[in-house]
């Protein structure tokens, strides 16, 4: 290999290979690749450049051919190698992070562009007709026949942009959002958006606007915020129905963590004949993670997931129950028809809790017990309660039955190493939503596991940008519209599912 320096200002490196020696191609690499695509089942349906697999590991198959240099980068446009630095400097800003951010965010373009030019094609109604006429003359299934017409729904979402209206002129669109969590009756949809000189702004934003011609929604925020990081959000009933919002921020310094409710009441015209509800916080340790209990054998109780414990309080009496744990617990449900906590680790074990029974010594009081591989980030306990759907840091998302403590199902694609991300089960509609750390957005087919899409964001990918999603088929109640919302930076998008 011969040594080339560059001129002027131009990066000095080695030439790559025109062809690469055979004798150094990673064929096996290749290999894996191709039969991660033929485990997939491909769809017969023209569903749309964007529905494809993870769009994140073609890059290392494009690279395989040429063999690796440590600390070296080979560039393929200019078929030659460049010298990685630990750092950035003012002189050669070449680091690793710099090339995977330069990769993702042309491929995040690249799908853009895709989703721009599928606008302009036709075929979703020419589809669905072929669809139906198979399906009458018994040439696809019940099962087939649904899960099509699903794939081609969510690939015929459009994204629009929503406008935000506020009493308030100098309130929307002022901060980015962090959060969204909307209430059972996806009416409603409680923010957390980062304020510019530190801490988070609470708000609310009203989906009864929001309709087929119409993009319009109404946010009324409160003078509450914190310069406290938010750890966990879920709406809570005391009063009557998402009646207040339970938050758990992070202790600084010598304040420590608290567990707060705020009724939604407080929020100025959110519902303009509640009175001003229960305001209280409780001191805690740092909370990783909170849940309220609906089942009236533990009425007015919510739990907070701790370092190494778990936290029951009853919000009327102010009785706690604690139960410890060897690990961090990161996400938290409670059942509705049973008084049944259940909890995922840092660890990977996922447990349940009978918050009935006292406390005991040891770990007798676990009930069920699953393992993952790695932190568990996010479960969904399924209508019915026999399923538990969870996933963690490895980007593993399982179906787990509760029944034999095995697990049924698995969705690939997802991308998480170190992010504390929810999932969005839609039962409804048969289908799983989940944004993975790489800023993308992903849709599974509950049935049969598919990837039926995966959006790009709107802005760049950056740690502070991953989008908060909330899917519904009633976005405005019961005479609302069926969709996805999308939160990124300081812009919200719907994308109608029709």
């Amino acid at each position: 290999m011969r040594r080339h320096y560059g001129r002027g200002k131009e990066k000095r490196g080695w030439s790559g290979p025109k062809h690469g020696p055979r004798r150094h191609r990673r064929s096996g690499h290749g290999n894996r690749a191709g039969s991660l695509e033929q485990e997939e089942p491909q769809t017969p349906v023209n569903a749309g450049p964007s529905s494809s697999g993870d769009p994140s590991s073609s890059s290392s198959t494009q690279n395989s051919v040429v063999p690796e240099l440590p600390g070296f980068y080979y560039d393929s446009e200019k078929n030659r190698y460049f010298r990685l630095l630990p750092g950035h400097n003012n002189y050669n800003p070449l680091t690793k992070e710099s090339i995977q951010h330069k990769v993702m965010e042309c491929k995040r373009l690249r799908l853009l562009e895709e989703e721009e030019k599928q606008k302009k094609k036709t075929r979703a109604g020419l589809n669905s007709s072929v669809l139906l006429q198979k399906r009458q003359l018994g040439l696809l299934s019940s099962t087939s026949y649904c899960r099509l017409v699903h794939e081609l729904k969510v690939n015929c979402m459009q994204r629009r942009k929503i406008e935000i209206h506020s009493p308030d002129s100098s309130v929307a669109g002022t901060n980015n959002f962090k959060i969204i969590v909307a209430d059972v009756a996806c009416e409603r949809i409680f923010t957390v958006n980062d304020v510019e000189h530190g801490g988070c702004k609470y708000g609310i934003i009203n989906l009864s606007g929001l309709g087929k011609e119409s993009l319009t929604v109404e946010m009324y925020d409160n003078l509450y915020f914190t310069n406290r990081k938010v750890n966990s959000v879920c709406w809570a009933s005391l009063t009557h129905p998402d009646s207040h919002v339970l938050l758990c921020l992070m202790g600084i310094a010598e304040t420590p963590g608290c567990a707060s409710l705020l009724p939604a009441s407080l929020f100025s015209s959110t519902n303009p004949g509640d009175r001003p509800g229960m305001l209280c916080s409780f001191k805690i340790s740092t909370a990783w993670s909170c849940a309220w209990c609906l089942n009236p054998q533990a009425d007015n109780c919510f739990s907070t997931g701790l370092t190494r414990r778990v936290l029951v309080t009853n919000v009327v009496t102010g009785h706690r129950q604690t139960f410890g744990t060897s690990s961090d617990v990161l996400a938290q449900q409670f059942a509705r028809q049973t008084p049944v906590l259940y909890n995922g680790c840092r660890s990977g074990e996922i447990f349940s809790i009978d918050v009935r029974q006292r406390n005991r010594k040891g770990q007798s009081w676990k009930a069920i017990r699953l393992f993952h591989g790695s932190a568990v980030t996010s479960i969904h306990l399924m209508e019915a309660e026999h399923y538990l759907m969870a996933a963690d840091m490895a980007g593993k998302i399982k179906l787990w039955d509760l029944r034999t403590t095995k697990c049924v199902k698995q969705y690939h694609g997802h991308h998480n190493e170190y992010a504390i991300l929810p999932l969005h089960v839609n039962e409804e509609e048969g289908l799983l939503t989940a944004v993975g750390q790489d800023c993308y957005t992903r849709i599974w087919s509950l049935q049969d596991t598919h990837l039926l899409r995966t959006i790009p964001s709107p802005h760049p990918s950056s740690k502070d940008a991953i989008p908060s999603v909330v899917f519904s088929s009633r976005l405005g109640g019961r005479q609302g519209v069926p969709g996805l919302l999308m939160a990124v930076k300081q812009d919200l998008y719907h994308f109608s599912y029709i």
